[in-house]
């Protein structure tokens, strides 16, 4: 009868010992950090995405950029192809500066697009996984895409530099 009792020396070290485990984990979930979704309209402004983040976001934007405007490509590729008298209305179309800037932007997302795709493989055979070598890694997307785009804005807009805007 006396095991029944709760009152027993024993019993109670048990009570006591079950109070002091679950203070404890009410005091280590005060301390732990809270994870909850995220309010994309109140919250994201505000949050601080790393480079590397930064670098996959844009990624994936480049390339539905790249994938919503291949019909036009292949629209103005067949254009070009079809007929001489074709090919003069569309170089004509495409020496605007404003369809230029439109292909610069393209370009931009091909150029971010193959150099983040590059730098994807290359942590895929696990190297640069690293904090430190993804921030370095992000800021090489970051600069190669750049100055391939510069390359390709001088091309496209080199002859408004020396003459004039047409």
């Amino acid at each position: 009868m006396a095991d029944s009792n709760t009152n027993s020396p024993s019993n109670s070290h048990l009570s006591e010992s079950n109070v002091q485990a679950n203070s404890t984990s009410v005091y280590a979930k005060r301390n732990q950090r809270e994870f909850r979704n995220i309010n994309a309209i109140v919250d994201l402004p505000q949050y601080r995405l790393p480079l590397a983040g930064l670098v996959s976001i844009l990624h994936r934007i480049s390339g539905f950029i790249m994938a919503a405007l291949l019909p036009l490509i292949v629209w103005l590729l067949d254009g070009s192809l079809t007929s001489e008298s074709s090919y003069d209305t569309l170089a004509s179309i495409c020496s605007a500066w404003y369809v230029k800037l439109i292909f610069l932007g393209v370009g931009w997302a091909f150029f971010h697009h193959l150099c983040a795709g590059i730098r994807h493989l290359i942590m895929d055979l696990h190297i640069g996984m690293t904090k430190e070598a993804s921030k370095i890694s992000a800021q090489c997307v970051f600069f190669a895409s750049a100055v391939f785009t510069a390359l390709l804005a001088f091309q496209l807009f080199g002859s408004l530099l020396f003459t004039g805007v047409r």
